[in-house]
């Protein structure tokens, strides 16, 4: 039944030699590996407005110059991510850069905040859309927590079933919503134009008199929130089709011209038409509503919108299991995240990316403007690492026209660690947590590294000296009573040593004597040692007796346990017997030297 429902949700199991064919085309890259970036005009201009609010009404033309910058520091982003693009063609972005340039310990911090970066960028892509999706059904908006989640759930399983399945299936809905807000930029600049809108507007320069440096470095750093997951074509190189480098800058540049675009559309629509923000209608709804009324056109961008915010989702879906993979194959994260699955993707990493969303989404209980400084400055540290690894790199290597590369990349530096720190000194109280969270993800980095490394210098041999050695065998096998259970396990351990000793915990004289006499009548072959338990305790008794027995006999010999295990037809069956041989499994697996093996009897009914 499981495999059946797994066959449905995720497919037929495809074979390693059709990797190639899920390799991504520059229109499918676009769509899964910009849906993040592309997604966050619907949030992005609507940041910049909620810190200029705090100064009031008069305050909102800030927006415009604010999003300039904004733009400048996206053209500085993409210059710099695709010279890493063509440096580092094997993919992993600002880990494998800070790694590489920086040292070790630089490229984990890069890498840590990476992947706590892409769990909140499902976090925040499932809230923001149930939020886009609130605004056009207020009555559901008590049940956000639950939609998010849902969608968190669903995309997972998208994603399990391979990257080209989860390309096709966003991709026309990504494009729809390009398509759907060019087509709103577009009416409303001509509504604006033909003087169809009237607002009262507060002009280009008026003064206003409690603005500050500190709330606009503040709006700007919150409008910076829109430039998030831009790294992504970086780290996912390996997942374009040949030649990967070439097709992954281009699909990097055409991003950032259809991000540019939107944003500026967006901000300046926000700003002509006076939108200002609503916690129950985003500004993306309210600019549509006026442009087009609240009718089918309305809801139809509503949708596209709300629709789109959750599949930017799957930008993380995309990069995290490939980051984890690296991290894994340079022993820094669990090696279950190397193992690809039945549909060829790296199934743990999507599953992990799932839950632990799904548990962001429940711990903030769906709150994106919680969740998104934390996303931000989550990744603007890669941003900065990223940028200053590049310098290093091209200073050593002086490769022909590196000065440009170096001028480039050292703008990139000072512009993303400025927005950085802008961020720390901003918005401390919403971020805090990561140099707490952060510090700790890179320890258990460290410690999971040295734990391979021991285990590997543990493991490892000689292969000049070190050689089988030949033992003998002693072989226990626990009983609580004849049955065709013992039959079956006594009958494998004779075939492996005719030294067998049978060991049965008794714990009441009148169920031990019954037992040694059903024992000499039975007589299989094997002598039977009766150990008595006060305590009724099984394991004790055969832990002290499996001392003794190694005590005497490891110099010549192994010791073997063979349990005796009988298999239910049904699952809800083993409710109903005590599991004493699981019990003895799992104490006697922790102990040295001993060998535990497992005799199963399947029941038939």
């Amino acid at each position: 039944m499981v495999s059946k429902i797994k066959r449905l949700l995720i497919g037929r199991p495809m074979k390693s030699d059709e990797l190639d064919h899920e390799k991504l085309s520059k229109f499918k890259a676009l769509a899964v590996l910009s849906s993040d970036a592309l997604s966050s005009v619907a949030y992005g201009t609507e940041q910049i407005l909620i810190v200029l609010m705090a100064a009031g009404f008069t305050a909102i033309w800030y927006s415009l110059p604010i999003s300039l910058a904004v733009l400048g520091l996206l053209a500085i982003l993409i210059l710099s991510y695709r010279q890493t693009i063509f440096s580092y063609p094997m993919g992993g972005g600002a880990y494998i850069v800070a790694k590489d340039n920086l040292g070790v310990s630089t490229g984990l911090m890069a890498g840590g905040s990476l992947l706590v970066d892409y769990i909140l960028t499902v976090a925040v892509s499932a809230s923001a859309g149930t939020d886009a999706l609130t605004s056009a059904f207020p009555q559901l908006h008590d049940h956000n927590v639950l939609i998010a989640i849902t969608v968190i759930i669903l995309l997972t399983i998208v994603n399990l079933r391979g990257v080209t399945e989860a390309a096709s299936f966003i991709a026309f809905p990504v494009y729809l919503f390009v398509v759907s807000i060019f087509v709103l930029i577009i009416s409303g600049l001509f509504k604006y134009v033909t003087g169809s809108i009237h607002t009262d507007i507060p002009e280009i320069g008026a003064a206003v008199s409690n603005i500050s440096l500190f709330l606009l470095l503040k709006a700007f750093s919150s409008g910076c929130s829109a430039l998030t997951g831009v790294e992504a074509v970086s780290n996912a190189i390996p997942n374009f089709k040949q030649p990967s480098d070439r097709n992954a800058a281009k699909t990097l540049v055409m991003m950032g011209l259809i991000l540019g675009a939107m944003f500026t559309g967006i901000s300046l629509l926000a700003y002509w038409y006076g939108v200002t923000p609503d916690p129950k209608a985003t500004i993306v709804s309210q600019i549509a509503e006026s442009v087009f009324g609240r009718g089918g056109l309305y809801f139809a961008i509503q949708g596209v919108t709300a629709l789109i915010l959750f599949l930017a989702a799957n930008t993380a879906y995309s990069a995290f299991p490939l980051l984890a993979f690296m991290l894994a194959k340079d022993k820094f994260m669990p090696h279950m995240f190397m193992v690809r699955g039945d549909r060829l993707g790296f199934s743990n990493g999507i599953i992990i990316l799932g839950v632990l969303s799904s548990v962001l989404v429940a711990v903030f209980h769906g709150n994106t403007e919680g969740l998104i400084p934390l996303y931000a400055v989550g990744v603007f540290i890669p941003f900065t690492l990223s940028q200053l690894g590049m310098m290093v790199r091209w200073y050593r290597s002086k490769p022909p026209g590196w000065g440009l590369r170096f001028t480039i990349n050292t703008i990139g530096m000072i512009t993303t660690l400025t927005i950085t720190l802008i961020f720390i000194f901003t918005k401390f109280s919403h971020i805090w947590m990561v140099f707490i969270f952060l510090p700790l993800v890179m320890l258990l980095f460290m410690r999971i590294h040295r734990h391979y490394l021991n285990t590997a210098d543990q493991l490892r041999i000689q292969l000049d000296t070190d050689k089988p050695v030949i033992k003998g065998s002693t072989i226990l096998v626990p009983v609580s009573g004849v049955t065709r259970v013992v039959l079956n396990s006594i009958s494998y351990a004779r075939s492996m040593s005719d030294n067998v000793v049978a060991v049965y915990i008794g714990f009441d004289e009148g169920e031990i004597q019954k037992m040694e006499q059903k024992w000499a009548e039975w007589n299989p072959g094997v002598r039977l040692i009766v150990l008595r338990s006060r305590y009724r305790s099984v394991v004790r008794p055969l832990l002290k007796f499996i001392e003794t027995i190694e005590w005497k006999t490891a110099a010549t010999d192994h010791i073997t346990i063979v349990i005796p295990q009988f298999i239910t037809k049904h699952w809800w069956q083993n409710i109903l017997h005590n599991q004493s041989s699981l019990l003895i499994r799992t104490f006697l697996i922790n102990q040295k030297d001993i060998v535990i093996t497992t005799v199963p009897y399947h029941l038939n009914k």
